[in-house]
């Protein structure tokens, strides 16, 4: 498994900067380095000073790197769900339609990046992989997918079961899915092979994105307002998927005070790469930062990390078993250890960053 480093900060600020010079510093440390660009045009590779291709290409003995290009990665990904469609299906009915035939969809690039990323992950060939993606609000809802596609499973499947409608049916359905599906079909829908592959999939990626040795952001900055203000958004949107930000990259100023208590490092103007790299963090150590939720199981109180939110804009519901909590362009629904879950919230303030919550 590899450690993942994103950035997120306003465009400009100097975020592709910022993951050339982290992967360039982490390979000569000896990591094997995936350097991972989003960006379609040739503006990356002319910063990196080397042709980056659809496909990983060696830059030194320890760094590939290698440019997403969506349409190529939408027909791999089709002719995938093809042959698992093949596997489970008597008559696959998705054979006739090709994958060079399909466009790109709003949403798509961001699921496919994070599958793209899944993929070199398991592949065990790289120690560490370097993201160069938007770094934005819709960075933020890539890395958050597996936790929202685990709560609509979750809840639909409980609603679902629970209903009237699944009782009258669901003897209908083992016959017709056995006709339907080659392997046949035994007990519980929701329980079949195929579905149980899907959702461990999902709970691996939730788990990396909680585990800051696994995933990891980090903030880039210039000493402008509007990026300061934009990096901060970001960092307290990045709490709300459990997402580690492990410190803040600031170019050309010394604003150090409006981001504390992350450790700050201040970038020099160079154009040389080495004083840039040796003034990045050493990122193979665990970091020293708030942890985006605290639970007390001895007090029943969570704590949740929201810092650059004040209390107008938080807003906590619990309509359900579930406490939703909106914070920015941010909703969520809070995970909780059995001994709380479906507990009703008795009491919440917003106090020094954090938003603590205590059930009955």
């Amino acid at each position: 498994m590899a450690l993942i480093l994103t950035f997120l900060g306003k465009g400009g600020s100097g975020r592709s900067t910022s993951a050339i010079a982290t992967a360039k510093k982490l390979s000569t440390q000896g990591q094997r380095v995936l350097l991972v660009t989003e960006d379609a045009g040739p503006g990356f590779g002319l910063l990196l000073g080397h042709a980056v291709t659809a496909a990983p290409k060696p830059v030194s003995p320890t760094l590939s790197v290698v440019q997403l290009q969506f349409t190529q990665l939408l027909g791999q990904n089709w002719e995938q769900l093809k042959k698992l469609e093949a596997q489970y299906l008597r008559d696959p009915f998705f054979k006739a339609v090709y994958g060079q035939e399909l466009s790109l969809l709003p949403g798509m690039d961001q699921a496919l990046t994070l599958n793209a990323l899944r993929e070199y992950d398991a592949s065990s060939d790289y120690d560490v992989i370097v993201h160069d993606g938007p770094g934005n609000q819709a960075s933020l809802r890539m890395w958050g997918m597996p936790a929202g596609i685990d709560w609509y499973f979750r809840r639909f499947k409980q609603v679902f079961q629970e209903s009237q409608f699944s009782k009258s049916v669901m003897p209908f359905v083992q016959p017709i899915a056995g006709a339907v599906l080659s392997g046949g079909m035994s007990g519980d829908l929701f329980d079949q092979p195929q579905v149980a592959e899907s959702t461990n999939l999902v709970v691996k990626g939730i788990a990396a994105v909680k585990d800051p040795m696994r995933v990891r952001a980090y903030l880039v900055s210039t000493g402008e307002q509007v990026a300061i203000a934009t990096a901060r958004y970001l960092w307290g949107a990045a709490q709300q998927i459990e997402m580690t930000v492990g410190g803040v990259l600031l170019n050309r100023a010394d604003t150090s005070q409006d981001f504390e208590p992350l450790p700050v490092h201040t970038l020099p103007q160079s154009s040389d790469w080495k004083p840039l790299m040796n003034s990045l963090p050493d990122y193979m150590a665990a970091p020293s930062v708030p942890a985006p939720v605290e639970i007390d199981l001895s007090s029943n109180t969570v704590r949740l990390f929201l810092p650059s939110f004040d209390k107008k804009q938080i807003q906590l519901t619990q309509y359900g078993p579930e406490v939703t909590i909106e914070a920015g362009d941010q909703r969520r629904n809070l995970s909780l250890p059995k001994s709380l879950n479906g507990r009703s919230v008795t009491g919440a303030k917003f106090q020094s960053g954090y938003l603590i919550l205590t059930f009955g």
